[in-house]
């Protein structure tokens, strides 16, 4: 039985309002893009957070960006074990068939994902134990990272700092990929960690050189 409804009445106006303007006085530009394909000059793995706008911030255009969200932008390591892998699934398209040029790791403050990963670190969060919570599971792969945070006295600063730590993790967990090694061993692909303060709108980079992320 589908229990699908109308789309409320807001989201409705808006589309009219977008097709009336947007895009008709650049239809020609999307049917080019309709009928070229994409070719997309970036991967962006980010954050389901609604408050991460990775388009905005880059000023991208449709068909720019090739984006996968997920719950704390995490990205597992490769496990080709015929179960349903919606993260690598996007990787291997992006990677493999779309062959982008740069595939970013986007974190960002405040989020939701890596504060119940703290929160279960802690042994505040049983309801995340349990082996049938979907965001639990999800965060077992920052979870091992929370030594590396736990010295910290300030809470806060360990959260910011998990949050850097989930960029991180990503990043090593994508050269576990074969395709995504390959790819950047003969330098057809970069890899880059960023985090967003949504707070004051910075950006910061993982600079392996520094030791941490700086600002851009």
């Amino acid at each position: 039985m589908h229990h699908a409804r109308p789309l409320p009445s807001y989201l409705v106006q808006r589309y009219h309002g977008w097709k009336a303007t947007t895009w008709t006085e650049n239809r020609a530009w999307y049917k080019r893009l309709a009928e070229d394909g994409q070719h997309p000059r970036a991967m962006v793995i980010s954050c389901c957070d609604s408050r991460v706008h990775v388009t905005s911030i880059f000023g991208a255009e449709q068909g720019e960006f090739f984006i996968h969200r997920n719950i704390a932008n995490l990205v597992p390591p490769h496990q080709p074990d015929g179960e349903h892998h919606g993260t690598s699934a996007a990787l291997e398209f992006g990677v493999a068939a779309l062959k982008v040029p740069h595939l970013i790791v986007m974190g960002h403050s405040g989020c939701g994902g890596v504060r119940g990963c703290h929160a279960m670190c802690c042994g505040e969060a049983p309801e995340l134990e349990e082996q049938s919570s979907y965001v639990g599971r999800w965060m077992d792969i920052l979870k091992p990272r929370f030594e590396r945070v736990r010295h910290l006295d300030d809470r806060a600063a360990q959260m910011k700092a998990l949050e850097h730590e989930a960029v991180l993790i990503s990043l090593e967990n994508l050269m576990t990929f074969p395709f995504v090694r390959s790819a950047v061993e003969a330098g057809d692909m970069a890899l880059h960690g960023l985090w967003n303060d949504i707070s004051d709108g910075s950006l910061t980079q993982y600079d392996p050189a520094a030791g941490g992320f700086v600002a851009i």
